[in-house]
């Protein structure tokens, strides 16, 4: 016979054994229990600071939590299906070790506001831990942006050629995305960081309770301002999760030019052992597998935010079962993110090797320098739009010759156009090329060197060290 819950009085018969499995979350919601004690303890705490228990029953229920902690770690407190969820698994246990005294925990508190409590206590751990990470790989984007300031690498439009580019400048755009990604997790932490503990089931308690004394234990900002808000509210669980889509998509990015750079066609990285397999067939081979990985993950975590923007479309105030499903969707994209950004991390530091011959070929065997050619005539006083279109003419006859800009003889260049010297050589040189774009945020080395000089104070700086 299923055991009777402990809502159940309210019923004559048992739930079918299918349904207990199908309602039940402790398969999942486990993952919730050392945040479901530590927020039961500031409950405990709060109902005797306020006079609802004793302060001897509040050290009781507090120092019971605790060895269900100790137990749960020893791993002698595995609860399974018939508890149907972490939360009334703490509970059961909590009224084995102290009887009557353990009853007491759920005064003036529900299950609605209880779960809300456990996701943001655990959301707000993951957050620090996943903004570490960040920090960790903005780390190795800096270190190797400061190894390859005067290394150039082609700039791409469409994925055509376009520009030349310190290969420093490259890596410090995704330096800046992650900075984003830092700043944004940041902004919702603040938002995830109120608490929801005395809320109640949706109308909060006749109970004499203190909230903002537990949302001071719990290191919260503040309570909630409106008890339906606080069991209902998923916004910040929305926001992480799309927080966490435009990390997938930044790492993704990444992975993607790391897939073609390692490609025969282009050439431009070495994958190392650490990071590569090889081809159960094809002997020769080496697969980039952990860029490919992480750009498939990728895909799961978008799909985990348009379920949660589906599942919280239609919800009504204030609390519905439905809510159970966000955990799995946080959960996931949590874990999802976390070991992409430290495989991304390992793969910039460890995983590639620039081949920087290769890259200086390749900045030379093109007309990358054609919009050098058109801003070398606006210097010489040709208007801009003329320069550009006789350029598109030299770069068409030079195709249809075989022949590259730098081939050109001095004779050549002057048949074009008088204003034609021999600084043009040194006009459209890779290194010149780069050199000259010496704009703000542009790729002109002593811009690069500055923006990574930027970039270290920014990762050392106290202000950046402090929780947004």
């Amino acid at each position: 016979m299923t055991e009777k819950k402990t809502w159940s009085d309210r019923f004559e018969g048992t739930l079918h054994p299918s349904i207990v499995q199908f309602n039940a979350s402790i398969g999942f919601d486990i993952e919730l229990i050392e945040y479901d004690l530590t927020g039961s303890i500031a409950h405990a705490k709060m109902l005797a600071h306020t006079g609802i228990i004793s302060p001897e029953e509040g050290q009781q229920i507090v120092t019971g939590l605790e060895q269900i902690r100790s137990e749960y770690r020893d791993g002698k407190f595995n609860p399974g299906i018939d508890q149907e969820d972490v939360h009334f698994a703490v509970e059961r246990r909590l009224t084995e070790l102290l009887g009557d005294v353990g009853k007491k925990l759920h005064t003036a508190r529900s299950r609605n506001d209880q779960v809300g409590t456990d996701i943001r206590l655990y959301l707000r751990d993951q957050i620090d831990q996943i903004r570490s990470l960040l920090r960790e790989f903005q780390k190795v984007l800096l270190s190797k942006a400061e190894e390859h300031i005067e290394t150039m690498i082609p700039g791409y439009t469409h994925l055509q050629r376009a520009q030349p580019i310190s290969l420093a400048h490259h890596l410090m755009a995704y330096f800046h995305m992650a900075q984003r990604d830092w700043e944004r997790l940041g902004e919702i932490r603040g938002r995830t960081n109120i608490s929801p503990l005395g809320s109640g089931a949706l109308a909060g308690t006749t109970f004499p309770i203190d909230r903002h004394y537990s949302a001071a234990l719990l290191h919260f900002d503040k309570p909630y301002d409106n008890s339906l808000d606080g069991v209902s509210d998923r916004d910040f669980a929305i926001e992480f999760l799309g927080a966490s889509s435009l990390i997938m998509v930044h790492l993704s990015r990444l992975s993607e030019e790391v897939i073609l750079w390692a490609s025969h066609e282009f050439s431009f990285i070495t994958l190392t052992d650490r990071c590569a397999t090889g081809s159960s067939i094809m002997p020769q081979k080496k697969n980039p597998d952990v860029p490919e990985l992480i750009r498939g993950k990728t895909g799961r975590v978008f799909g985990h935010l348009q379920g949660l923007l589906t599942l919280m479309k239609g919800l009504p105030l204030a609390y519905n079962k439905d809510l159970q499903e966000d955990k799995e969707a946080i959960f996931d994209s949590v874990k999802t993110v976390k070991v992409c950004l430290e495989a991304a991390t390992i793969l910039l530091s460890e995983g590639l090797v620039f081949r920087t011959q290769r890259l200086m070929q390749a900045v030379a065997e093109d007309f990358s320098n054609a919009t050098d050619v058109a801003d070398y005539l606006a210097t010489k006083g040709v208007p801009f739009r003329e320069a550009y279109n006789l350029v598109g003419k030299v770069v068409k006859t030079s195709l249809a010759s075989g022949k590259l800009l730098k081939d050109l003889t001095l004779e050549e260049w002057q048949e074009l156009h008088p204003a034609f010297e021999a600084d043009i050589y040194h006009a459209i040189a890779p290194q010149q090329v780069v050199s000259a774009r010496n704009s703000y945020g542009g790729t002109g080395f002593e811009q690069v060197k500055y923006a990574i000089e930027l970039g270290k104070t920014l990762l050392n700086s106290d202000r950046n060290k402090l929780k947004i």
